[in-house]
């Protein structure tokens, strides 16, 4: 038995539509020390991405000779839930580190920096669900800002299952709470999916109505993301 009630006379519990996202803000530049960064928030999850490199990759034996490496860190601050984390690393975050890499990889060009490395922060400083969906679009706009070659910014949400009706953007209680749940990560341009991860029981139906939800969404993200870019370079 369910602990609340996620949807009552066809709202969510935050007053969204089933396929509604939460408001969403951007911004780049707001980690001074970082080749790019970004700050992204999908309602009360709020998410800062800082990039690093290009650069020199130590110990030499690392190195690939044809291509670069990317490296992500995902971490949540002791602050960003409502019973304070523990910190440093455990066993999600390095989980989610490994996701988010393997989402963003596609994007980059980095057979153009052979014996290279950059490095992706990811820091969740505020969690109310789809923090790994925030972090890649986070982490999408600080590469961007960085001037790292791209074949397209990545774009991510949320989609999932609560109370038989299938949604986009998932807040804290809807994720624990969910019937099902998908990550799900695309280079709009290419029509490519780099993320597709689910957690719970859907038809196959299902799975691809969410899949059209998620590419509609991910679209719409991607003009704020193009926009915040636009804005960046707009005096310059």
């Amino acid at each position: 038995m369910k602990e609340i009630e996620l949807i009552k006379n066809g709202k969510r519990i935050d007053g969204r539509e089933a396929e509604q996202m939460r408001e969403i803000e951007m911004q780049v530049d707001v980690v001074s020390r970082a080749n790019g960064s970004a700050q992204v928030k999908f309602g009360n999850t709020i998410v800062v991405a800082s990039v690093y490199g290009p650069k020199e990759l130590y110990p030499k034996y690392l190195r690939e000779p044809e291509t670069g490496i990317l490296r992500c860190r995902y971490a949540m601050a002791p602050f960003s839930t409502e019973d304070r984390k523990t910190p440093g690393p455990d066993r999600r975050s390095i989980e989610l580190s490994k996701v988010i890499r393997i989402a963003i990889e596609p994007a980059i060009f980095l057979e153009d920096f052979p014996k290279a490395v950059v490095d992706i922060f990811v820091e969740v400083l505020q969690a109310d669900g789809s923090t790994r969906v925030t972090g890649i679009n986070a982490a999408s706009l600080a590469l961007a800002s960085a001037g790292i070659p791209l074949k397209d910014l990545i774009c991510a949400c949320s989609v999932g299952k609560i109370d038989n009706t299938l949604v986009v953007d998932l807040n804290g209680k809807e994720d624990n709470f969910s019937e099902a749940d998908m990550s799900f990560a695309m280079l709009p341009s290419k029509d490519e999916i780099t993320l597709l991860q689910m957690d719970g029981l859907l038809t196959k139906e299902e799975v691809m109505k969410l899949i059209e939800i998620a590419k509609r969404s991910c679209k719409e993200i991607y003009e704020l993301q193009k926009r915040v870019l636009r804005e960046k370079y707009k005096g310059e």
